[in-house]
């Protein structure tokens, strides 16, 4: 019995079978995935490396001022006492922020279990350090919750969307800044932010809260006096 040749005859080595369409999909996917995780942690180290003495106090402070969504609560209590239109905007924003906390936190981050970055090997310095959280680090929470908030109060309160969006941003870099979170993390993170905004914006409309107006409506005109 002959051993199975290639085509040039050579039966040095049986033949084997040519690798199927999804396997070759899924090796591609494996190295498109290692490549931008290689993107992502050169940017973190970027980051880390530029030196920033001015910012790093008021960026650790904004992110430390981020957790729990403090800074964007704090927004809506304001908005809430100044007027029809604002609370309307600060109910919408504070249903967006409850919704992108609940994907993060109980769906992505254990979904994903991506490990936090390693701020002592990216020699972060520790002028920005605050606490590590034990969570996950995909997706970044900060940011989705600030990007939640900010486009679902920019839908109903236009005036309010360039500085929201633009606290959100920095909010979001802050993250990766104090040594917290990958880029990849805080721009999936705003992903999930908008997609929360835009689940509680709907909902919202299909489901209005008695005694106020949907969240899509004009503005009610003012009593007088």
């Amino acid at each position: 019995m002959t051993e199975p040749t290639n085509a040039d005859g050579d039966t040095s080595c049986p033949l084997a079978p040519e690798p199927g369409p999804a396997r070759s999909r899924g090796r591609t996917l494996s190295g498109v995935l290692g490549d931008l995780r290689a993107v992502d942690g050169a940017l973190y180290a970027a980051v880390a490396a530029t030196s920033t003495p001015t910012l790093d106090r008021a960026l650790r402070r904004l992110s430390h001022a981020a957790d729990r969504s403090k800074v964007s609560l704090g927004i809506a209590a304001v908005l809430a006492v100044s007027g029809a239109r604002p609370r309307r905007a600060a109910l919408a924003g504070v249903g967006a922020v409850a919704v992108a906390s609940a994907s993060s936190n109980l769906l992505g981050k254990r979904l994903v279990r991506r490990a936090r970055p390693d701020r002592e090997a990216a020699r972060v310095t520790v002028d920005r350090y605050v606490p590590m959280p034990a969570s996950a680090s995909f997706p970044s929470g900060h940011t989705a919750s600030a990007v939640a908030f900010a486009t679902a109060v920019g839908v109903v309160l236009p005036a309010a969307a360039v500085p929201l969006g633009a606290l959100a941003s920095a909010v979001g870099y802050s993250r990766v800044h104090t040594g917290v979170h990958y880029p990849g993390d805080v721009a999936a993170g705003a992903v999930l932010g908008i997609a929360s905004a835009a689940a509680a914006l709907a909902a919202a409309a299909a489901v209005p809260v008695p005694g106020l107006r949907s969240v899509y409506s004009p503005a009610a005109p003012s009593a007088p006096g």
